[in-house]
């Protein structure tokens, strides 16, 4: 049976909330490598790239504030994960649309996650720390708020260049 004290549980959803972002890190970087046909949309990942890697570094700061690390199976098994799904996609005609609407998804998966973290910190007596995943709960919604801003232009590019009869996907 799990731990029930308050610090083992800020610990596992520290470790949790680290797995997640390191699958969307991966995803991510991924996802860029081809988006040549799709700048505003390259931009915004690349920007999020940037905050995705800013967050870590706190999620690293808290667990070894706790004297925790990260749980290296848990990063592996969601790295794999991030892997298969852009693998998946990356065999689908419309790979780009696809991984649109996942980020889209994903950025409010992250939301909840840090909105939670914040609660659980709070509990745990890490008032500062909680701030800080409130933070993160902003950056993930404006994240979220670009991508749904991107859904027309970048369907409109797509069908552009399928009906053109050009590539459309990486």
């Amino acid at each position: 049976m799990a731990s029930t004290d308050i610090g083992s549980i800020y610990a596992t959803a520290l470790r949790n909330t680290r797995a997640l972002e390191k699958q969307g890190l991966e995803q991510m970087e991924r996802q860029l490598a081809g988006l040549e046909r799709y700048p505003d949309y390259a931009a915004v990942l690349r920007r999020h790239v940037g905050t995705t890697k800013t967050q870590i570094e706190r999620l690293d700061q808290a667990l070894a504030a706790l004297g925790e690390s990260p749980s290296t199976l848990k990063e592996t098994v969601t790295k794999v994960a991030g892997s298969i799904g852009a693998a998946v996609h990356a065999a689908a005609q419309d790979e780009t649309l696809k991984n649109l609407y996942a980020g889209y998804a994903y950025q409010y998966d992250q939301v909840a996650a840090y909105r939670s973290l914040a609660v659980i910190a709070e509990r745990a007596g890490k008032s500062d720390q909680a701030q800080a995943f409130r933070q993160a709960a902003d950056e993930e919604t404006k994240g979220a708020e670009a991508i749904a801003a991107l859904i027309e232009p970048v369907t409109k590019t797509y069908l552009d260049l399928t009906l053109a009869g050009q590539k459309a996907d990486s």
